[in-house]
């Protein structure tokens, strides 16, 4: 994809004579300062991305970081490696999205960077003025698509995250609603046998449909597990009951009763097992937790983090992320094998999941890695909370196949969110700090 993009740019580039590509380069180099000013002040203007960038590394950092843009973009020739400069495009893009960044804002600096190319181009007279416009008009624009692309694809992509997420929290008690609707399905069972038995030909058996197991799969159900090949099985055998099985055993009389019955518990039970698969992979696959652990996976990770930015910034609160990650875990696989390991990650887990408020997160991110996000957490508290984990699992006897034991222990870096708007940079720290307690001899807690 990058290299066809590039391969754009460069035929747009090659479309100007090497005169005004070079009278470009040199307003760039010596003017870009002024041009980076036109685009800051524009966003500053924007209530929206001023909330944003009022953060005072972002502020400091953004001049910088547009004027190196502005060199890089305006000073692009052919020859350069410009399907880098294509995925840098595309990666701008994508932290305006992950920082709420209105892409509108963005295309009105970009007006307002050529409004000052043009003021700067008239003061300077530079030679063929109109060509060496053009030029910067033409290579602005196809950088400002590319960053609408990777603005467009991460922020559809953080949608459906988002709308997964919600769903998530709304069917959290699956368990609940599994017991639920088995009960219910269990009850219209048994309701069909005892009107049978009391005389099925004097009271209409109720259909299956219209009970209330029926009305929740009709209208929830199928919603739930997004359509699912199974949800059409379970419609099906929920229509055969009620159009043959039912009728059938109503007309039924002595013998003949049998077979519409046994038919009909077997469509039941065939809806029972389908609505388990159902349930088993929705909790399992798709609400986003890790079927080892039952923790959080990281598929939600940007969602939380974003929720956690956000309401941070508005309540002027912080909150922490400590980054776990189990000392030598290689060596537990080798001496016992992947169950071991296995059992090692689950127990570690609960004894995370155990000593956490309910408001924190816990993920498990792969392998032996985790994450906590803890909310309204300073650094201090943080701390004492990791360290009270390293604690624990230190103490902890660790069970594994054959009866046989072991100790672990685990290392832990800490960051606290410090009003940046880009969660990536409290993960980078986080990371970076988990980096210096391995380094520094691991099984200890380093804050960033």
């Amino acid at each position: 994809m990058f290299s066809l993009y590039a391969s754009e740019w460069r035929r747009l580039l090659e479309g100007f004579d090497a005169a005004p590509r070079a009278a470009l380069v040199r307003v760039a180099q010596s003017h870009n300062e002024i041009l980076a000013q036109h685009f800051y002040r524009v966003m500053l203007k924007d209530e929206a991305a001023a909330g944003m960038l009022s953060h005072e590394q972002v502020h400091t950092r953004l001049m910088a970081s547009m004027r190196q843009w502005i060199l890089q973009v305006l000073g692009a020739q052919p020859e350069d490696d410009l399907e880098a400069l294509v995925a840098h495009q595309i990666k701008i893009g994508e932290v305006h999205a992950r920082i709420d960044v209105p892409v509108h804002v963005v295309l009105r600096g970009a007006r307002s960077l050529k409004e000052g190319l043009r003021a700067v181009l008239q003061q300077e007279a530079v030679a063929g003025q109109y060509q060496v416009m053009q030029l910067a008009s033409t290579v602005i624009d196809h950088a400002m698509e590319l960053m609408s692309q990777g603005y467009v694809v991460s922020r559809d992509s953080n949608s459906r995250t988002q709308e997964a997420y919600r769903l998530f929290t709304m069917t959290q008690n699956l368990a609940t609603v599994r017991e639920q609707r088995r009960a219910e399905l269990l009850d219209w069972e048994n309701q069909c046998l005892y009107l049978h038995a009391m005389g099925a030909q004097s009271q209409p058996l109720s259909n299956l449909t219209t009970s209330d197991f029926g009305l929740w799969f009709r209208h929830k159900g199928v919603d739930v597990f997004h359509g699912a090949p199974a949800c059409q099985s379970i419609l099906e055998a929920m229509e055969r009951i009620d159009t043959e099985l039912l009728p059938a055993l109503m007309k039924a009389k002595g013998p003949a009763v049998a077979a519409p019955l046994m038919q009909l518990r077997e469509q039941a039970r065939h809806i029972a097992m389908s609505l388990e698969g159902l349930f088993a992979q929705n909790t399992e696959l798709d609400a986003g937790r890790d079927v080892l652990t039952q923790l959080l996976n990281r598929k939600f990770l940007p969602v939380v983090l974003t929720k956690e930015v956000q309401y941070a910034r508005q309540s002027a609160s912080v909150f922490s992320i400590v980054s776990v990650d189990i000392d030598h875990f290689k060596k537990v696989n080798d001496q016992y094998g992947h169950e071991g390991g296995d059992m090692v990650l689950q127990q570690a887990a609960t004894v995370l999941g155990n000593n956490i408020r309910g408001g924190d997160y816990l993920f498990r991110l792969g392998g032996e890695e985790f994450l906590l996000v803890l909310v309204d957490t300073s650094s201090h508290g943080a701390a004492s909370v990791a360290e009270k984990l390293r604690a624990q699992i230190e103490r902890e006897v660790f069970h594994l196949p054959q009866n046989q034991h072991c100790s672990i222990t685990i290392s832990a870096g800490i960051a606290t969110f410090d009003g940046h708007p880009d969660y990536q940079r409290i993960l980078r720290q986080s990371d970076e700090a988990l980096y210096r307690a391995k380094a520094e001899g691991r099984n200890r807690v380093v804050i960033a």
